[in-house]
C-alpha cells in the first residue's frame, strides 16, 4: 500500500470510529432523553472534520503536476494540516473561554450513572483513535494526521477532564470543572501552536536534517571520481518530492564525457534511493600535473586557517582576465558578507600581489 493510500485508509477509520460514536450516543441520548448525551453525538459528527480534510487534502495532493504547478501539488498536504492545526487552536481557545465562564460561575452539575458510562466509552476509544492516528502519521511522515490523532487526543482529554472533575463532584461535593478546563485549554492552546509549526516551516523552506545531508555526502562521495561533495540544497514540494542540486569535485584530468556519465549515475541513484531530482555541478581540482595547482593549494591552504571559515572550495583561476575565484563558507557568527570578503580578499592579494582575486562568500543552506 502506497503512503496515500495508508493515509486515507488511517483518515477513514477516524471517520468509522466517530460515526460509530455518534450512533451510540445518539441512541443513549434517545432512549434516556438526555440532551447533553445528544449534544455529545453532534460534536463527534464534528469530529469527523479533521478526518474528512485529512482525505480531501490527501486526493488533491496526488494531482499530478501540470503547467501552473510543475512540481505537482504535494505541498496541499501542508495546508491540510495547517487547517487542522487552526481547528485544534479554536477548540483550545474555545474550551478556554468556557473554562473561565464555569470559574466565576460554576452552576450546579448533575451527573447521572448512564452519563458517566456513556462518556467513559467515549473516553477509551478516543483515546485509542487518537494513538492511532498520530502513530500512523509519524510513520508515514503526514503532518496532517499527526494533527488529526492529536485532535482526538486532546478531545479525550477534555472528556476525561469532565469524568474527573464529576468524580470529585460526587465524592467531596467540590467543584473544580473550570480550573481542570483552564489547565487543559492552555496546554491545548500551547499544542496547536506546535502543531502549526511543522507545516508553517515546510512552505517556508526548513533546512533539510544535517542526518540525511550527511547520508547524501557519504553516499556519493562513494562513486568513483568524486572528490568532495558541496552545496547540497534541496527543497520540499511535498513528502514525496525534493527537488535539490550538489556540487561534486571532479580532477582537472576528466574529460567531459567520462563526468557526463558520473553525474549521470549520482544523479540516477539518488533519484531511485530517496526520490530527489538532483542537479549536479562540476569543480575542477587542479591536480599536480597542472601549472595552477601550487597556486590553487596556497590559496586554499590561506582561506582555511582563517577564523569563521568553515569551508573552502570552488577555486578556478581565469587565464584571460588574471582573476582568481574561490567559494568560501563562513560560520553563522559573520553576518556582513561583503566586509568579510574584502578581508579574505586582501589576504589572498598579500600572496598573489599581481593577480585579481573574487572572493565568493558562500553560505550553507542544508
Amino acid at each position: 500500500m502506497d503512503r496515500s493510500k495508508a493515509i486515507i485508509r488511517t483518515s477513514l477509520a477516524g471517520v468509522v470510529t466517530n460515526l460509530l460514536l455518534a450512533a451510540f450516543k445518539a441512541i443513549v441520548g434517545v432512549l434516556s432523553g438526555s440532551v447533553a448525551i445528544l449534544m455529545d453525538a453532534v460534536n463527534n459528527l464534528s469530529d469527523m472534520l479533521s478526518s474528512v480534510i485529512t482525505i480531501i487534502g490527501t486526493r488533491l495532493s496526488q494531482r499530478p503536476a501540470d503547467r501552473k504547478h510543475p512540481f505537482g501539488h504535494g505541498r496541499l498536504e501542508y495546508f491540510t494540516a495547517i487547517v487542522i492545526s487552526v481547528i485544534v487552536l479554536g477548540a483550545g481557545i474555545s474550551s478556554l473561554i468556557e473554562s473561565v465562564k464555569h470559574l466565576f460561575h460554576p452552576g450546579d452539575l448533575n451527573y447521572s450513572t448512564l452519563t458517566l458510562v456513556v462518556v467513559s466509552v467515549a473516553v477509551i476509544v478516543k483515546l485509542l483513535l487518537g494513538r492511532y492516528v498520530k502513530a500512523q502519521g509519524k510513520k508515514l511522515s503526514s503532518d496532517a494526521l499527526i494533527a488529526s490523532g492529536s485532535d482526538a487526543l486532546f478531545d479525550a482529554v477534555i472528556t476525561l477532564s469532565t469524568l474527573i472533575s464529576a468524580a470529585i463532584m460526587i465524592i467531596w461535593r467540590v467543584s473544580v470543572d473550570g480550573y481542570l478546563g483552564v489547565i487543559i485549554s492552555c496546554f491545548i492552546i500551547k499544542s496547536g501552536i506546535e502543531m502549526l509549526a511543522s507545516p508553517v516551516n515546510e512552505l517556508l523552506g526548513t533546512r533539510i536534517s544535517p542526518e540525511f545531508v550527511r547520508q547524501i555526502k557519504a553516499d556519493v562521495m562513494k562513486f568513483e571520481g568524486v572528490h568532495g561533495v558541496f552545496d547540497i540544497i534541496m527543497h520540499n514540494y511535498g513528502p514525496n518530492v525534493i527537488i535539490g542540486s550538489l556540487h561534486i569535485n571532479v580532477h582537472d584530468t576528466m574529460g567531459a564525457e567520462d563526468i557526463h556519465r558520473l553525474t549521470r549515475r549520482i544523479s540516477e541513484y539518488l533519484a531511485e534511493r530517496y526520490g530527489i531530482v538532483m542537479t549536479i555541478g562540476i569543480y575542477s581540482v587542479a591536480t599536480g600535473e597542472n601549472c595552477h595547482y601550487a597556486l590553487q593549494n596556497a590559496v586554499l591552504q590561506v582561506l582555511s586557517r582563517q577564523e569563521h571559515v568553515t569551508q573552502v572550495h570552488g577555486f578556478c583561476f581565469f587565464e584571460q582576465e588574471n582573476r582568481i575565484s574561490v567559494d568560501v563558507v563562513p560560520d553563522l557568527s559573520i553576518v556582513d558578507d561583503q566586509a568579510y570578503a574584502q578581508q579574505l580578499t586582501a589576504l589572498i592579494k598579500e600572496i598573489v600581489p599581481d593577480r585579481q582575486v573574487t572572493v565568493v562568500i558562500d553560505h550553507n543552506y542544508s
